[in-house]
């Protein structure tokens, strides 16, 4: 009979189409990662993999299983999950999957409060693009996903976890660091860094400059970063100004590394979502951190700025 554990390698390896990410995933070896799956392919006869030297795909029989081994493992979650309730225990893999800088940051902070009454789960974040998250819960292969927007699917439940400000930065010996204060205009002529086209800040940015008839075209966009973390070094490094989450920009505002600049009369915000696929059956640890993160909505928009802030200055 096969071994749930064999499952597991599979479906991470399945996942991340690469045999040495799967290792890394699941704290193995690479070569144990291959010798599961040959095992998994000589007891049953049949390839779950083609193989094209370092690259990997699925065969036509692994697509067929895969869903079936997902199915198989939520089973097992479940059950033993039912066995923790009848000990009155709460256990097991928290997997929520984020397509945010800003929810990266505020997630560790609502998963270690929740793991004060609940120290036995076990939480694990995969860092994914928008698409990915949208696409892992309609397939349910992530019970719980945060992302920018609000996700519009028959299949998908979604909720507001945080309000997220954007504000424009600048280092602190650029001309306006002092006063603090830019007209929409002013931008035109800077040296802008932004982050990659399709991130939910550039969206919410360029929305918002709409109304002033500023396009990217009309911006002076001297870097184009991956991360909204690398923008924010590379305004530490006087390269130019950028737009970031709040919460990103506040570890760098508390130590003078960076200034903050409004722009009179552009006020960024937009809502972090936190969403679920309804036909996903929960665990009881999911279900219990999914209430937990809808109960904290106000408490995070009150009071997460003074946590974020209260950081040790250097001597």
């Amino acid at each position: 009979m096969v071994e749930l554990s064999a499952l597991r390698v599979f479906l991470v390896a399945a996942e991340e189409l690469n045999f040495s990410k799967a290792a890394q995933r699941l704290h193995m070896t690479q070569s144990a990662v291959s010798q599961n799956i040959q095992s998994l392919e000589k007891a049953y006869k049949i390839e779950l993999f083609n193989r094209h030297g370092r690259a990997v795909e699925l065969s036509e029989a692994g697509q067929t299983i895969l869903p079936m081994v997902r199915e198989v493992l939520l089973a097992a979650r479940l059950l033993e999950d039912g066995f923790q309730q009848v000990n009155n225990q709460i256990g097991g893999e928290l997997l929520i999957g984020c397509s945010t800088s800003a929810g990266r940051y505020l997630l560790p902070i609502l998963l270690s409060e929740f793991q004060r009454d609940y120290p036995a789960v076990h939480p694990r974040v995969r860092v994914i693009s928008r698409e990915s998250v949208v696409e892992r819960l309609v397939n349910r292969i992530i019970p719980i996903g945060v992302a920018s927007r609000q996700i519009e699917h028959r299949d998908i439940e979604s909720t507001p976890l945080f309000d997220d400000r954007i504000i424009l930065i600048v280092h602190p010996n650029h001309p306006w660091a002092g006063y603090g204060h830019a007209l929409p205009s002013d931008l035109t002529d800077q040296p802008l860094i932004k982050c990659e086209e399709m991130s939910g800040t550039c969206e919410t940015v360029m929305e918002g400059l709409k109304h002033y008839q500023i396009t990217v075209d009309n911006l002076n966009v001297v870097m184009e970063l991956g991360s909204m973390e690398a923008v924010e070094m590379a305004v530490e490094r006087g390269v130019g100004i950028a737009f970031v989450s709040e919460m990103i920009a506040a570890r760098g505002l508390a130590l003078g590394r960076i200034k903050k600049v409004e722009i009179d009369g552009l006020d960024l915000r937009r809502k972090i979502y936190m969403a679920r696929n309804i036909g996903f059956p929960f665990t009881r640890a999911q279900s219990l951190f999914w209430e937990f993160a809808k109960s904290q909505y106000e408490k995070i928009n009150n009071e997460i700025w003074d946590s974020l802030t209260k950081f040790d200055t250097l001597a």
